[in-house]
């Protein structure tokens, strides 16, 4: 009968096992490598897991993470701050900084409507987006929620928030898969869907 390791090397393949894509075999894989990884090595992760949660925060304006009260983004003077693309999370704007298409300013929901999960616009940074967009100077709104059921329902709600200031809204073009999320699209797909983006 198989018996579940206990004590410290129990604790860290549970820890593991929490992690997504994670599952008991590559826990228990990920323990034993740092086992027989040199102390400093394994110290060195320790110490920047614990950094991230303790430097991390984020953004005073588009709520994307960083270290600092502003984000490199929206601290960079050349960047179009008179559009704004809305992300579900950090990763998918990431995401379409690799297509290196895109040059205007960004705003992170850290997540999407979702009321069966009990997720409604109050957990997300919805009023921060409103209130940066009626300060002015914002001419454009793109939607780039991620092309799921909860994904369009967040950019349809937004647009509607949206409607009585004025800005043109527009959604990425659906060269991008149904049901997919923008951290798994290549560059060139995501060049392609701002470019062709479409008035909401």
């Amino acid at each position: 009968m198989d018996t579940e390791p206990v004590g410290a090397i129990g604790g860290l393949m549970r820890e593991l096992g929490k992690l997504p894509g994670i599952g008991p075999k590559t826990a228990e894989r990920l323990t034993h490598f740092l086992l027989g990884a040199k102390r400093s090595d394994v110290l060195a992760l320790a110490d920047a897991l614990r950094a991230v949660k303790d430097e991390i925060r984020p953004c005073r304006q588009c709520c994307n993470l960083t270290e600092g009260d502003l984000c490199v983004l929206c601290a960079d003077p050349r960047r179009d701050a008179s559009v704004l693309c809305v992300v579900e999370q950090p990763r998918d704007l990431f995401a379409l900084e690799r297509s290196a298409t895109y040059r205007g300013l960004y705003h992170v929901l850290h997540g999407r409507l979702a009321p069966l999960d009990g997720i409604g616009a109050e957990q997300l940074t919805i009023d921060k987006l409103l209130q940066r967009v009626r300060a002015g100077g914002v001419r454009e709104v793109i939607m780039a929620t991620n092309p799921t059921l909860e994904g369009d329902g967040t950019a349809l709600y937004l647009a509607s928030e949206l409607a009585a200031t004025g800005v043109r809204v527009t959604r990425l073009a659906r060269g991008l898969p149904s049901g997919s999320g923008l951290e798994f699209a290549n560059s060139q797909m995501l060049a392609d869907a701002l470019e062709g983006r479409r008035t909401f």
